[in-house]
């Protein structure tokens, strides 16, 4: 389980570099596509990513060969993104620059390599906020003759996925795996619409499970769904993945058990911490981290103990 499950099922498909590949060449230029050497991709792996920025980004950086003989080299940003973000033009950038600073240090070279910036979005309404560096600035004081030339000038690439359609979706040159990962993430926040489209990319289901890691990747997908549709709307899930086999709706009972219990765990600890703050009126952040790491048997102690002990070091006592 994961408190990011965007993240994870962004990550899970475009990880690799072909996969990656397979992407990307259907959102650049098509004068850029011809020039890249596709089969030389590979990821660098988030080296160039600022630690400080973990939370804001998917952590997927390539790099590709340019021309003919590949002997140039391009960078790619990959990052989704699923709510509006007014600055995100300023966040790439800041990316950029620090795999400029990166490749001046580790190479010898005379030119930078260009850097593209994409984004993959699934905000609710579709992308909105801005797409290039240069509108980030007051339009007033760009129109002041001579600065706009003097301010830099870089723009994203922005697949809204908002704008595409289950068939839209369906005709990429992707796996099934990665066409389903990005009609979930479109999905994700519509569970009705989510369910709607159900029925349409059960063959893309299929053909995950009988395909090698199979298995592996329907967890992951089913996972996914789990974690975003909401208890309203579990039972039609449980019923839609029903039709795809016993394999899957093993997965999805085992799944859904997992979410029920891990609901009572979580009022269990809600209910011990309101008792706590009750009977002792604080709760510092020792305590509360050592609640929230605390097992099922280990949530029953602590309600015993609080019963019959006069102190809140004694209720966790080892």
């Amino acid at each position: 389980m994961t408190t990011r499950p965007h993240d994870a099922l962004f990550k899970s498909a475009f990880e690799a570099p072909a996969d990656a590949a397979a992407l990307l060449r259907e959102l650049v230029p098509p004068a850029v596509r011809a020039v890249i050497a596709w089969q030389t991709m590979d990821g660098e792996r988030g080296s160039f990513v600022d630690a400080r920025l973990a939370d804001q980004h998917s952590d997927l950086v390539f790099s590709a060969g340019l021309g003919a003989d590949a002997s140039a080299v391009v960078y790619f940003v990959l990052e989704h993104q699923s709510t509006g973000a007014p600055t995100m033009p300023l966040r790439m950038l800041s990316y950029q620059v620090r795999i400029w600073n990166r490749f001046v240090k580790e190479h010898r070279a005379a030119w930078l390599p260009p850097v593209f910036a994409v984004l993959v979005s699934h905000e609710p309404g579709g992308w909105t906020d801005v797409r290039a560096f240069e509108e980030l600035f007051d339009p007033a004081v760009m129109a002041v003759s001579g600065l706009a030339a003097l301010v830099p000038r870089c723009s994203m690439i922005v697949e809204d996925l908002m704008q595409r359609s289950n068939n839209d979706l369906a005709a990429r040159s992707l796996g099934a795996f990665q066409k389903l990962a990005l009609w979930l993430l479109r999905d994700a926040r519509d569970p009705a619409r989510l369910l709607d489209s159900f029925d349409f990319w059960v063959p893309s289901m299929l053909e995950v499970v009988r395909s090698r890691s199979g298995l592996d990747r329907i967890n992951v997908l089913i996972l996914y769904m789990f974690q975003v549709i909401g208890p309203m709307h579990l039972e039609i899930l449980r019923a839609k993945l029903r039709t795809l086999g016993s394999y899957t709706e093993e997965v999805a009972m085992t799944i859904a058990e997992h979410f029920q219990e891990q609901g009572r765990r979580e009022g269990c600890i809600a209910t011990l911490r309101r008792l706590l703050v009750f009977k002792f009126h604080t709760l510092d952040a020792e305590h509360e981290a050592r609640l929230q790491a605390a097992s099922p048997e280990m949530i029953d102690r602590y309600l015993q103990r609080l019963l019959t002990t006069g102190s809140l070091a004694a209720v966790f006592e080892d």
